[in-house]
């Protein structure tokens, strides 16, 4: 049976499924790679009745890992993947691909699908152009540690880019794992993963940098973090509950230009590179000030003034 077949039978997944007997409608799923994203996205589908049977990695050890905590998943080559699996997921790193989906042979009606943000689907054309269905399928969550993942995993968005009825079956599989589906155009890949840094990577920058302003005092990063972790968990609850703008503290969103000067006074001797990266972040703020009715048109024009920044 393959995915255009057993879509029909698996489009009912709301309650998880707890035995052999009550998930033969599901694909057999396979993994090909079993890096960290592997591990944690192959327990996870196992841990609510998903069929995972195999996996392939050039490295035994970490093939072993994967397989060992899922009863019945066996350690396979990647063409016996191919060749057993209903849906194969291929999660190696996204240099690599397309070089391990153009090394297989695929079948028609099978479904096969990458994990990568910035990967295009294209990728996986040697798979297309055998048959299968060729998709994508991006968990919106950090993967440092697989078992920290399965358990941060269920409330995240999976992005989505598939055609039908592939992507009927993806869908139900986020949705079994308590995620959020979203679904994604092709050739926006690199943007949305883009996207994706402002709000995880980019975070640490803005730690250290405030970590830099803490250690000219002689703070320890252990202090920056004991005091700042609470206040950017305030800030994240805030925009959760008010919405990007309105969620927005800080002095632009009151129109506290007083504090600003202060800020820009003080900042001064940390250096020209301080200073540039405070004023280019602070002036984002004042549109965010404006669209929520915090400040009007003139107090955004004197920001921008203070902080040495053009009007629009």
């Amino acid at each position: 049976m393959n995915v255009s077949e057993r879509v029909n039978d698996s489009v009912n997944m709301a309650a998880p499924l707890t035995s052999q007997a009550t998930r033969s409608g599901l694909p057999k799923v396979g993994f090909i790679g079993a890096g960290r994203l592997g591990k944690a996205l192959a327990w996870s589908l196992a841990g609510v009745g998903v069929p995972v049977l195999a996996v392939a990695n050039p490295v035994d050890a970490d093939a072993r890992a994967l397989a060992g905590r899922i009863e019945g998943c066996q350690v396979m080559t990647a063409q016996e993947v191919a060749d057993r699996c209903d849906l194969v997921f291929v999660v190696t790193p996204d240099g690599v691909i397309e070089a391990a989906t153009q090394a297989l042979r695929w079948r028609a009606g099978m479904g096969v699908v990458h994990c990568s943000g910035a990967t295009e689907v294209s990728a996986l054309n040697k798979a297309r152009e055998d048959g299968a269905l060729t998709g994508g399928f991006h968990p919106m969550q950090t993967f440092g540690d697989p078992m920290a993942a399965v358990a941060s995993l269920p409330g995240s968005t999976i992005t989505i880019e598939a055609p039908e009825p592939l992507d009927g079956l993806l869908g139900d599989l986020a949705r079994r794992l308590g995620c959020h589906v979203n679904r994604l155009p092709p050739g926006m890949r690199g943007r949305y993963h883009a996207a994706a840094g402002f709000t995880s990577q980019f975070i640490n920058a803005l730690f250290d940098q405030a970590a830099q302003v803490w250690a000219s005092w002689g703070a320890t990063p252990e202090d920056t973090m004991r005091a700042l972790m609470p206040l950017a968990r305030g800030t994240l609850a805030s925009i959760e509950s008010a919405g990007i703008a309105a969620g927005m503290p800080g002095p632009v969103s009151r129109g506290d230009l007083q504090s600003v000067d202060k800020h820009l006074d003080s900042l001064a001797p940390l250096g020209p590179e301080m200073m540039a990266f405070y004023r280019l972040m602070c002036g984002q703020t004042i549109p965010l000030a404006q669209a929520c009715g915090g400040i009007d048109a003139a107090t955004a024009a004197r920001f921008r003034q203070a902080l040495d920044l053009p009007n629009p």
